[in-house]
């Protein structure tokens, strides 16, 4: 069983060995099978990409990524992301496990989605609460989260630079190239300042009120779309109707009462795929 199991590592490994040199024949636009060898290798994140650039020297918790962890050697090939639409197929250089050095093969750029879904949501008391909404929506594909300070907002300590990083490793772990817009704390008295003016504002709120479920919202052309979420114990009645007067739409995520970040992933799958 051992031998068979060996024997079964090395033809993989012989198959991802002959991928990676048919693709050196394969061109950009050549459809499903260039998608399987981008799939195929282990997904990257830089934080800025120009298109001019030829070699690219990864920061020092990637490349020991790369060389210490993952083992890869130099001829050795990656995807790199700089969550902004840009996908760069990279070869590495120089193995170096603090500035490791590659130069860029082929890169390709994915238009954003044509309609926005904003997250705006309420901190949590329990902070790895809130990180595990942030680590959902970023995978579902949401394209901005906007942390709120509501009346009831218990906790407001905010750890931007964490936060933003558990949204890249998101995107890496769901293979994505755009990374969500993460804003900084808004009161939420400020709806000026963070609601969205070119599109529908929705809130979803306890309180037994007039409602649409909003996996049953008609909205008669594709547009963008901003949902707020409160905190544990809801908005209060003053927050509601102030949303209300600035015409945020009441709605239903379903017949039984979620918290907060459950709500902020419900909200956010059925806004994506509505």
């Amino acid at each position: 069983m051992i031998f068979r199991s060996v024997m079964r590592k090395k033809r993989h490994s012989k198959i991802l060995d002959l991928r990676l040199q048919i693709s050196d024949l394969v061109r950009i636009d050549s459809g499903l099978f260039y998608f399987y060898i981008l799939m195929a290798l282990p997904f990257f994140y830089i934080p800025e990409f120009g298109p001019s650039q030829k070699e690219i020297v990864l920061d020092e918790d990637t490349s020991r990524h790369v060389v210490q962890v993952l083992r890869m050697k130099e001829g050795e090939r990656l995807n790199l992301t700089d969550g902004k639409g840009n996908l760069i197929i990279a070869e590495i250089i120089e193995d170096h496990k603090k500035h490791c050095l590659v130069k860029v093969i082929d890169s390709r750029f994915t238009s954003p989605v044509s309609r926005k879904i904003t997250i705006a949501i309420s901190l949590l008391k329990n902070s790895n609460r809130f990180e595990w909404f942030l680590e959902k929506a970023t995978e579902i594909g949401i394209s901005e989260i906007i942390p709120l300070i509501c009346e009831r907002t218990e906790k407001q300590k905010f750890r931007y630079d964490r936060m933003k990083g558990i949204c890249i490793s998101a995107i890496l772990q769901s293979q994505q190239c755009w990374l969500p817009i993460l804003h900084e704390p808004v009161q939420f008295g400020h709806l000026e300042i963070w609601k969205c003016v070119d599109g529908i504002n929705l809130i979803g709120h306890c309180i037994d009120d007039r409602k649409q479920a909003l996996s049953h919202l008609q909205i008669s052309k594709p547009s963008n779309q901003l949902i707020a979420i409160g905190p544990e114990g809801d908005f209060t009645k003053q927050e509601i109707e102030l949303a209300l007067q600035n015409n945020f739409i009441p709605v239903s995520l379903g017949e039984t009462r979620l918290r907060s970040e459950t709500a902020g992933v419900v909200a956010s799958t059925i806004l994506t795929h509505n």
